[in-house]
């Protein structure tokens, strides 16, 4: 665990695009996602209130990142074809056609599966690079989607150096990392997730609770916590925000010790949407300065806290269930540190749906 003491004094004071949500409510399949509420585990790790955001059904699809993924495809497709972001999604895919765009990224599952879904509404091509360790049948649901499946050999921050060198060749390149020279859509995709917490918000203030005191989220590359990290900021009170990485993952919590961005080499880990190396450019100029604490976890906690969420009701993955290991883990060796106690409001966000996974050993 990696503590930030002058995170607490730190505000972002940036604004938010009004938008994003009526964007978000034009799409279909567009729907509220659940609030749970968790008293029971509340009242063990003896705090006021524990809710978990639900996104495992978003847009009908199995995760969070198609609010990220739609909303910086349509401002970039918008962009490219020199279209107002009042057009509509039959104006923007027809004008993507006749300009023969076709969409370019990489991914570990999610991501991939949500930029193909917004080819699909824009009926243009995508194309997506995935690392060699990603299972088939995760692939086979990207190329349901409609899109064109290329696997390279090597690790998500590998199947990178494809990406780029194939929109070299023409293809608009689409990615929630950034890094020198390209951080203007990574950052639409950030503003895309800012619906997820606006709903929260709201969904809070109808369960007469005043808004979050702590919100923890998962990290990859750093986009999602980016988006949590500024909306949370942003509010005063400030809430205290946490990251959370898989152990053989941490590349957060090792740039945020070392003050730097600073890539590392990952393991195999259950939470693939986490397995990744380098922090997003963006993100760092956020997480390091806003971001309370760092927490890594364990393949056999995600797992556990997995089966306990499945009880109560909320079908999610690894990533998903890794926030609340996170938050047991703070309350056995920080609580005093970030104030958490019996008026706490934590937020956890389970960020994508059930999946097939290999079960750890230890569990």
């Amino acid at each position: 665990m990696y503590l930030n003491a002058s995170a607490s004094s730190w505000t972002y004071n940036g604004t938010v695009n009004p938008e994003v949500e009526p964007f978000h409510r034009s799409l279909p399949d567009y729907a509220v996602t659940p609030l749970v509420n968790l008293p029971d585990l509340a009242k063990e790790l003896r705090l006021g209130n524990v809710l978990i955001k639900d996104e495992s059904n978003r847009l009908g699809l199995p995760a969070f990142k198609i609010l990220g993924a739609s909303w910086a495809v349509f401002k970039a497709v918008a962009a490219k074809c020199n279209l107002p972001l009042t057009s509509t999604l039959e104006e923007i895919g027809c004008a993507a056609k006749t300009n023969g765009i076709r969409l370019v990224t990489c991914t570990e599952g999610n991501w991939g599966r949500a930029v193909s879904r917004m080819a699909k509404y824009l009926q243009i091509t995508a194309i997506i690079f995935v690392p060699d360790f990603m299972d088939l049948a995760t692939q086979k649901k990207i190329e349901g989607e409609g899109a064109e499946v290329i696997v390279v050999d090597g690790d998500y921050d590998h199947s990178i150096k494809f990406a780029r060198e194939e929109a070299d060749k023409g293809g608009l390149l689409v990615m929630d990392v950034s890094w020198e020279d390209y951080e203007e859509i990574p950052q639409w995709v950030v503003e895309g997730y800012i619906t997820m917490l606006v709903e929260t918000d709201k969904q809070l203030k109808d369960m007469n609770l005043d808004g979050a005191t702590h919100a923890i989220a998962a990290v990859g590359v750093g986009s999602w916590a980016q988006a949590v990290t500024m909306h949370y900021k942003g509010k005063t009170p400030p809430a205290k925000v946490i990251a959370v990485e898989p152990d053989v993952a941490a590349s957060l919590k090792t740039s945020l010790e070392a003050r730097k961005i600073t890539p590392i080499k990952t393991g195999h880990t259950i939470m693939n949407g986490m397995n990744c190396g380098t922090v997003s450019t963006t993100a760092w100029k956020v997480l390091k300065e806003g971001v309370d604490a760092s927490v890594t976890v364990s393949d056999v906690e995600a797992h556990r806290d997995l089966m306990y969420l499945h009880d109560q009701g909320v079908k999610n993955g690894p990533c998903g269930a890794a926030t609340l290991s996170a938050l047991k883990k703070l309350c056995m060796e920080s609580r005093s540190e970030l104030g958490l106690d019996e008026k706490s409001v934590v937020m956890l966000f389970s960020t994508e749906g059930a999946r097939d996974y290999v079960i750890p050993e230890g569990a």
